[in-house]
């Protein structure tokens, strides 16, 4: 749903090309910690978490209509490394890969 705001309803350009990697709700359902991440990395975090600051209330305010909770959680952004984590452990085993000699099997 909040993937569905993102995309359609939200106009703000620091959220351009963001993604959500997981939500995690407390279990009092009071907080929602939501991570995200960006294509272009770690060199858009602040701007893309400056923007989810901003936007906080707005989709707070429709993921709430949108659901059959009393009480809605307050959303707190957070980014999330783990796809460039995993993008640099990927290019560190291709580059392992390409200094093995053929030959030498």
């Amino acid at each position: 749903m909040l993937s569905e705001i993102l995309l359609f309803e939200v106009t703000d350009p620091r959220l351009q090309g963001v993604f959500i990697t997981d939500v995690r709700v407390d279990r009092e359902l009071s907080q929602a910690s939501i991570f995200v991440s960006a294509l272009e990395g770690v060199e858009r975090s602040a701007e893309v978490l400056e923007g989810f600051k901003h936007a906080s209330g707005f989709l707070r305010t429709q993921l709430a209509q949108r659901s059959d909770l009393r009480v809605f959680p307050y959303l707190r952004f957070v980014w999330d490394p783990t796809p460039e984590n995993a993008a640099r452990i990927e290019d560190l085993i291709s580059s392992l890969n390409k200094d093995e000699d053929p030959q030498e099997e």
